[in-house]
């Protein structure tokens, strides 16, 4: 579907959803999306309304037949329930399906740079630099907050069969291992004995984002303004957000700045702590660090494995194989900590 087809089906649909006939679309532009959905940036105007300027928003679109851990309704209720709460994520507005022929939904459009490496080394981030810990620790506390006991919410999936947080995802990543691995790893294979034997005690559920990380937050010269791509969220251990973070991958090159390339982990937890009430055990967030920086390296491996095999001639596809080899020597470093 066009973009110029697109728009003039989409305006139908927001003009019933907003109240107001004349509902018109403008600059209706394709932004960066991914293998899962298509985004769109527009602005919206609503006539005869009093609004002072159009309202800039963003379109998700999903992919048919497109692999998605749940789908555009269940994502709209999400952000929902995280908006309610108070977290910094976009404000969603609108959800639909038939207008488009896909799932898709509307949310609003938040400034600010996303790209790792401009927020962890540009100048006109620096003061944004000295907060985020700060703020990121607000943040992950307002997501942990969200009731997750919620109908709308019903969708999110977490342990089962009696299994701990930490023990179900280890058991879902090491079957993702073997499923795709074709050469050894032995540094992945020590990981995962490693991670078996140290297993945290924790009785605590919550919201997990499941990749809250730098990269996947809005920020600019003044700090944090949105957290984004919400589709690992799941029920889990609160403390796997935090040790995702902490992964040296998400420093982008700032390895001494171990909150994500912008601060220093300890502030981080003591940040976290304040805002969550919620103590944070030192063995547990090394656990769970571990277990971050295995789950990028076996992920590395499922991203090369379709250009080895000559389904795909991506040169970053086949660029992100290599960073297999960064998390093995992140895990040694980590796994030295705690003897076996």
């Amino acid at each position: 579907m066009s973009p110029e087809e697109m728009v003039e089906r989409l305006e139908p649909f927001l003009a019933a959803e907003t109240g107001v006939p004349g509902a018109r679309v403008h600059e209706f532009r394709t932004m960066t999306g991914g293998a899962v959905r298509s985004a769109f940036s527009f602005d919206l105007e609503l006539p005869g309304t009093g609004q002072a300027a159009p309202e800039a928003l963003v379109l998700l679109a999903f992919r048919p037949g497109g692999a998605s851990t749940f789908g555009a309704p269940e994502e709209f209720a999400l952000l929902s329930a995280v908006h309610r709460q108070g977290a910094p994520v976009p404000r969603p507005r609108f959800v639909g399906e038939e207008p488009l022929g896909r799932p898709f939904y509307i949310m609003e459009r938040v400034p600010g740079e996303s790209i790792g490496r401009r927020l962890v080394r540009r100048e006109e981030f620096a003061r944004a630099r000295s907060v985020l810990p700060q703020q990121l620790a607000e943040a992950l506390a307002g997501i942990h907050r969200v009731e997750t006991g919620d109908a709308a919410l019903a969708f999110l999936k977490g342990a089962a069969g009696g299994l701990s947080h930490a023990a179900h995802a280890l058991a879902e990543l090491d079957e993702l291992y073997r499923l795709i691995t074709l050469e050894p790893h032995p540094v992945f294979e020590l990981g995962f004995r490693w991670l078996a034997r140290n297993e945290p005690a924790s009785d605590v559920t919550t919201l997990v984002h499941g990749d809250f990380r730098i990269g996947n937050v809005l920020v600019d010269e003044g700090g944090l303004r949105a957290v984004l791509d919400w589709e690992l969220a799941h029920l889990g251990d609160p403390i796997e957000d935090l040790g995702w973070l902490c992964g040296r991958s998400w420093r982008f090159g700032a390895d001494e700045l171990t909150c994500g390339g912008v601060g220093r982990r300890e502030d981080l937890v003591v940040a976290y702590e304040n805002a969550s009430g919620r103590s944070v055990d030192a063995d547990a967030l090394r656990w769970w660090e571990v277990f971050g920086n295995l789950r990028w390296g076996v992920f590395t491996l499922v991203q090369v494995r379709p250009f080895l095999d000559g389904q795909s001639r991506n040169i970053e596809l086949g660029m992100i194989g290599r960073r297999a080899a960064e998390t093995e020597w992140e895990l040694l470093n980590l796994m030295e900590v705690k003897a076996l």
